[in-house]
């Protein structure tokens, strides 16, 4: 063994001993609000990548999707098609707002998915709930911010899991969540003229 491999196991030896002390104070199970913002790409992809852990883990889950309306998503024709009995899919919204130049249908099919959203986040049997997009309803008031923080934080069962995706995510939800994460654009081929294209963004 040389010398750089030695001082490299040391090193590591005394990194997983922090760790393992560190990892003793970690005892606590709950389940968590968490938050995908920010103006870079993979907000959505990261709900689902968690949506399908649950189906292997054995774990019901609830998709809402807010905004996208009726676009084929490959990941609403993935679950719906395969995985319908694991992965409750519901879709509410005709599309972003300024395809719909209608508010009052915007409000109207975003009160219906937290509708919607409320009766999955309540309901026993499932233990994830991806609000895929809410950020964008919530920003343009179509839904009142303090009602879905109250619900988040005095209704959620314990140990369901809840995770709101979108950019421009509201100050109220993020101080209430559990984990923020927030994607940051460094570079996007649509700046390129490249348009979106399936398997990628949809």
């Amino acid at each position: 063994m040389t010398d750089i491999d030695t001082r490299h196991n040391e090193k590591m030896r005394q990194i997983k001993a922090a760790r393992d002390e560190m990892m003793k104070t970690k005892t606590e199970r709950k389940g968590l609000i968490m938050v995908h913002t920010g103006n870079g790409k993979g907000k959505s992809s990261s709900g689902f990548g968690m949506i399908m852990r649950c189906i292997a883990h054995g774990m019901p889950c609830a998709v809402v999707q807010f905004i996208k309306g009726n676009w084929q998503t490959g990941e609403k024709k993935f679950l719906r098609d395969r995985f319908a009995e694991e992965c409750r899919f519901f879709v509410s919204g005709e599309g972003f707002t300024w395809e719909t130049q209608d508010r009052a249908a915007d409000v109207a099919a975003a009160e219906n998915g937290w509708r919607i959203a409320q009766e999955q986040i309540l309901d026993p049997e499932i233990r994830l709930v991806l609000l895929d997009e809410i950020n964008i309803a919530l920003r343009y008031d179509y839904l009142n911010i303090d009602e879905v923080v109250e619900f988040l934080l005095t209704r959620k069962p314990q140990m369901t899991h809840v995770c709101l995706t979108g950019r421009d995510a509201k100050p109220e939800l993020i101080a209430a969540a559990d984990l923020v994460t927030e994607m940051h654009l460094i570079k996007h081929p649509f700046e390129d003229g490249v348009k979106a294209q399936r398997g990628i963004e949809y």
